[in-house]
């Protein structure tokens, strides 16, 4: 059964969420990128605040890909307490090298998720690095909203194939990407691990205001009517 994850960006934010059974509570700050991040002490925060079987992922931030940079990020979030990190593979740097300093965290029982932007053309090949590093899941999103929604920058076939790619390798897949309750019947059917929100869920679906408990409910129900 696909998840629901709604990203989240204070503790007030984490509650509502909480309080609508949404599946996983992501964390991030919006105004600072596709993949901002909350500062450590605010995400350790929120985290004690939630119930212990809530599920939490947090975002590092929009780093470079250096591993300098990359490596205590992940460190420091994972400390915090959340179940999943999620590290945004951005153009440019060393993917590799971020890999093979991040196997070490992974085997330390830190659940990695890699983030992978449509609007770059990531080389699915990169998932079996990942698959073999040890990180718990993959997931697509946008990196610069203003190109459109995931669902506009990938066909529904491409979408199926990196799905069934991750799946493949026993890891965990998500979908992300300025996603609309429209999207949510035409996604579901590729049986992703989960789907993400945040516009969707904000008043006049803009990324950066406050979520509205209404567009919630709205989704919720749309998403229950599924049945999926």
């Amino acid at each position: 059964m696909t998840a629901m994850l709604a990203s989240v960006n204070s503790l007030a934010e984490a509650l509502l969420v909480e309080a609508a059974a949404v599946d996983i509570i992501d964390l991030k700050q919006p105004a600072r990128g596709a993949l901002g991040a909350l500062d450590v002490a605010t995400v350790a925060d929120i985290v004690r605040n939630l119930q212990p079987e809530s599920c939490v992922s947090a975002t590092i931030g929009d780093l470079p890909m250096q591993p300098e940079l990359i490596l205590p990020a992940v460190q420091a979030m994972a400390a915090t307490g959340v179940n999943y990190v999620k590290i945004g593979f951005f153009p440019g740097g060393d993917w590799q090298a971020c890999i093979d300093g991040l196997q070490a965290i992974a085997a330390r029982g830190v659940a990695l998720v890699a983030v992978l932007f449509a609007d770059t053309r990531p080389d699915f090949a990169i998932i079996n690095a990942l698959a073999k590093a040890g990180f718990h899941g993959v997931m697509l999103d946008t990196a610069d909203k203003q190109l459109g929604s995931l669902t506009r920058l990938m066909t529904l076939d491409e979408l199926q194939i990196f799905v069934d790619r991750v799946a493949s390798l026993g890891l965990m897949s998500g979908l992300a990407g300025s996603l609309r309750a429209g999207d949510v019947a035409h996604l579901l059917p590729l049986g992703p691990d989960y789907l993400g929100f945040r516009g969707a869920l904000c008043r006049q679906h803009t990324r950066t205001a406050q979520l509205d408990v209404t567009q919630i409910s709205i989704l919720r129900k749309h998403w229950q009517a599924l049945a999926y």
